[in-house]
């Protein structure tokens, strides 16, 4: 069902979101040396690069021009033999579903042991506001079944899997190298500052902000600094822009301030997105804009 749910999702999101200035998605290039963007529509999916090992963070849409675009950072599909999941969204799956194209099919998925369950039909997700069901993901590749906390290596690179529930029930961020901070949709940035991810694609908002919250805190008490790469509005190392409205949710049925001029008018329209600029500067880290206040209401 990807490739149907993806091409929907595409017309359907795109006219409702179109001008609200939520999706602020990065084009394709490079956050720094090890870590790899590409723009899929208003996603984004990462690779990150060490020592000679590339894995990949969330697999996006059923998307046509991935290969085209991997080309554009010289990433060759055929290397990729991980990638990690931080939930089963269509938007963050359906490269390894069924009837992708196979770019990744000997790839392992590693996945929480929550999440799984609505890969197994055991749990049905549900979106505006648990009022509508998700077509099941059926993907053949293996999977790699995670808990809270666990910790392990793929080649030298060291990966942490932190459960954050809410946006889905076993949505997992994954801190990579002590360093590098893939939330998913667990937060989103607006033009003050991060907020919980859009109110009618959770399964629980309270439960967001609680995750968000503990994820806070899980960070802070480390007394480090990270880089925290979001799904679909950017990065930033500045974890007080980050959790700046951590109690909040963000809205997704209203024009409030502030406005963030920033965001494209649609963020399925890709034409920004070109391989001249894919090779060229480094993408710039989100940043709060002067003279803005935040958005009112936790709900909406």
């Amino acid at each position: 069902m990807s490739k149907m749910d993806s091409k929907m999702q595409k017309i359907s999101m795109s006219l409702i979101y179109r001008g609200k200035e939520i999706f602020k998605p990065m084009n394709t290039g490079w956050i720094d040396e090890h870590v790899a963007c590409i723009r899929e529509w208003v996603a984004n999916i990462f690779f990150y690069t060490k020592n000679g090992t590339t894995i990949m963070i969330d697999a996006g849409y059923n998307y046509e021009r991935l290969r085209e675009k991997m080309e554009w950072l010289k990433i060759d599909p055929s290397e990729i033999r991980h990638i990690l999941i931080t939930h089963q969204d269509t938007d963050h799956i359906g490269a390894v579903e069924r009837d992708s194209d196979g770019l990744f099919k000997q790839a392992k998925l590693y996945i929480g042991e929550i999440e799984n369950r609505y890969m197994t039909g055991e749990v049905k997700r549900k979106v505006m506001f648990r009022t509508m069901n998700l077509s099941k993901v059926i993907s053949d590749n293996e999977r790699i079944l995670l808990k809270d906390g666990q910790i392990f290596t793929i080649g030298d690179i060291k990966i942490e899997a932190i459960l954050v529930p809410g946006h889905t029930w076993g949505h997992m961020v994954y801190l990579i190298d002590d360093e590098y901070v893939f939330t998913g949709d667990t937060i989103w940035f607006g033009a003050d500052g991060g907020y919980s991810f859009i109110n009618a694609l959770a399964e629980d908002n309270e439960l967001s902000i609680k995750s968000l919250e503990m994820l806070e805190k899980n960070l802070r008490r480390r007394e480090k600094d990270f880089k925290v790469i979001t799904g679909h509005t950017g990065w930033s190392d500045d974890l007080d822009f980050v959790f700046a409205h951590r109690t909040e949710v963000c809205n997704s049925f209203h024009n409030r301030t502030p406005h963030d001029p920033t965001a494209p008018y649609d963020g399925y329209d890709e034409k920004d997105d070109t391989r001249e600029k894919a090779r060229g500067s480094l993408l710039p880290k989100a940043y709060a804009l002067p003279n803005v206040t935040g958005r009112k209401g936790r709900n909406g």
